[in-house]
This record gives C-alpha cells, sequence and structure tokens, in this order.
C-alpha cells in the first residue's frame, strides 16, 4: 500500500463529502477510491469514517487522523518544492483565481505582463464569481472582494472598490444629473437580475442606509449588459468602480451621487500560511501587488 496515495484519498474523500465525489476530483474509479480508504483504515487498525447512501462523518479517530494526513502532506509537498528548486528559482504551476469581471479587466493583463518577464512560470487563471478553497481546489492564490474572514489563510490588501451610479454623458445633458438618491425616481435605471433590487437601491443618507425607491425600466443579469446600455444611453446603473473605469476615462460613462456611495469594499490577495513561500508564488505576490494597487486606488 502506498500510504501518501491513501492518505491523499483519504483526504479527498472527506474535503468533498462522498468517496464518489473522490473519485471524480481525482479522476480515480469509485471501487479504486473504496479500495485505498479501506487498506488505509485496516493498517491503521481504525474507523475512520463512517459511511452512508448520502455523506461520510469523521469517526474521533479520523478526525484526528486528518489533522495528521493534512500536516505530513504539506511537509512533503515542501520537500518536494524544495529539491526541485521553487526556492532557489521562480518556476513552476501557479493557479489562481479572481472574480469573473474583475479578473479580466484586471488580473490577466498584470498575469500576461508577468508571464512576458517569468518564463520558467505557467499559470492557470480561473476566473469564476464563485468562492473557490484553496486547498480543496489546489489553488496557490486568490483575488477577493470584500472584508476577510478571521482564517489560516494570510491577504495582501491591493485596494479598494466602490459602488457607483453613472450614466452617458448625454443622458446626463438631455435629463440632468441627480443631486440626492431621492431625485432617482425621475430618472430611468438599469438594474440587475439576483444581484440588487429592481425597485430600490440603498446609499448612504445622514449616515444612516437608505432604500431609494427607483423606476427599473431595463432588468440585466450581467454588469457588461447594464454598462453597455448606461453608454448607449437607456438610464441610469450602478456597477463597481473598476467596471466602469475605462469607460469613464473614455467619456462614455460619466459619475453621479459620489456622496452617497456606501463605504469602499477591499480587494486582497489570498493565499495559504506557509513555513517558507514557493519562489514562484513570491515573485507574482510582490510583481502584482504593486500594479493591482495602480489599477484599483
Amino acid at each position: 500500500m502506498d500510504r501518501l496515495d491513501s492518505m491523499t484519498v483519504f483526504l479527498a474523500a472527506v474535503e468533498t463529502g462522498s468517496l464518489s465525489a473522490a473519485g471524480r476530483k481525482l479522476s480515480m474509479p469509485l471501487a479504486t477510491v473504496s479500495r485505498k480508504v479501506n487498506e488505509l483504515e485496516s493498517h491503521l487498525k481504525a474507523r475512520l469514517l463512517t459511511r452512508s447512501t448520502r455523506h461520510l462523518k469523521l469517526t474521533d479517530a479520523g478526525r484526528d487522523y486528518v489533522i495528521a494526513c493534512k500536516r505530513i502532506l504539506d511537509e512533503v509537498d515542501e520537500a518536494e518544492r524544495m529539491v526541485s528548486g521553487e526556492y532557489s528559482a521562480p518556476k513552476g504551476d501557479l493557479t489562481i483565481t479572481a472574480p469573473l469581471v474583475l479578473g479580466r479587466l484586471h488580473v490577466l493583463p498584470v498575469v500576461t505582463e508577468f508571464l512576458k518577464e517569468y518564463a520558467d512560470i505557467d499559470v492557470r487563471l480561473i476566473l469564476a464569481d464563485r468562492i473557490a478553497g484553496l486547498l480543496e481546489d489546489h489553488i496557490d492564490l486568490a483575488v477577493r472582494v470584500g472584508e476577510l474572514p478571521d482564517s489560516s489563510l494570510k491577504s495582501t490588501r491591493i485596494g479598494n472598490i466602490r459602488r457607483v451610479v453613472c450614466a452617458s454623458p448625454d443622458y446626463f445633458a438631455k435629463h440632468g444629473i441627480p443631486k440626492t438618491p431621492d431625485d432617482l425616481s425621475a430618472f430611468e435605471c438599469i438594474t440587475f437580475d439576483g444581484l440588487m433590487s429592481p425597485q430600490s437601491w440603498n446609499f448612504n443618507v445622514e449616515k444612516k442606509r437608505v432604500a431609494i425607491p427607483i423606476h427599473s425600466r431595463l432588468c440585466v443579469n450581467t454588469a457588461e449588459a447594464a454598462i453597455d446600455a448606461a453608454i448607449e444611453g437607456l438610464g441610469i446603473t450602478r456597477v463597481l468602480s473598476y467596471q466602469i473605469d475605462s469607460a469613464v476615462r473614455a467619456g462614455t460613462l460619466a459619475v453621479a451621487l459620489s456622496e452617497y456611495e456606501s463605504a469602499a469594499v477591499p480587494v486582497s490577495l489570498v493565499y495559504s500560511k506557509q513555513r517558507r513561500l514557493p519562489l514562484k508564488l513570491r515573485v507574482f505576490i510582490d510583481f502584482a501587488s504593486p500594479r493591482l494597487r495602480k489599477r484599483l486606488s
């Protein structure tokens, strides 16, 4: 029995919640996953998991063993990185995840620039709006928007974003510019299906969070669609500041009601705590942080 391999399979089963899910994650037949877990339990002479038709549950021995497995496999990974030269030269594969639009507009250009300077590093960039688990999804670094909960992860703040109200200059010239949130009732608005209410927007008014009724002329399901409609002069929309940076610079969108914006939301680079960061990750953090701060300032 390959104990390290069996530990990896056991951890995958625990992290995914079932043997079949572990098999899919590892591209391994279910029968092989079940056999490896059984062999591990036989070797240890202890039951690690209780199985049902729907899920797995760790035994007391299993909970202790999970902690030991993670520590052992982390140490093996670190030893392999050291031997392969990841600590002496920046090389290897780097997996990064970021929100879809933020990643396309700001992270991808920085990654492209990084790859031109570091020929021995390959990057896998995953753009998705779901929160991926660094350990479970084998991700080296994540770009996260929002306040970070206390965790075992490390983070580097790279900027702040705001939710802004905007429309085309032509629309504002024709209909006027709202001076206070209450003025929005007289304007046509473009809203997001599922991401914001089509009936009201929240603003900070006299240090209180107030819901302001709006008329949603168009409801869409992507930021790009809302921005395009606003540029075409259909009405006023509300998006994240980084999503309209280029349009504001180009003069196709203008911002209103800035003094009533909600508090800025932080953007951070997040990565696992390690006794010694692989050089490929260290150089990317050092390279990307100032460039992303400049983009998100």
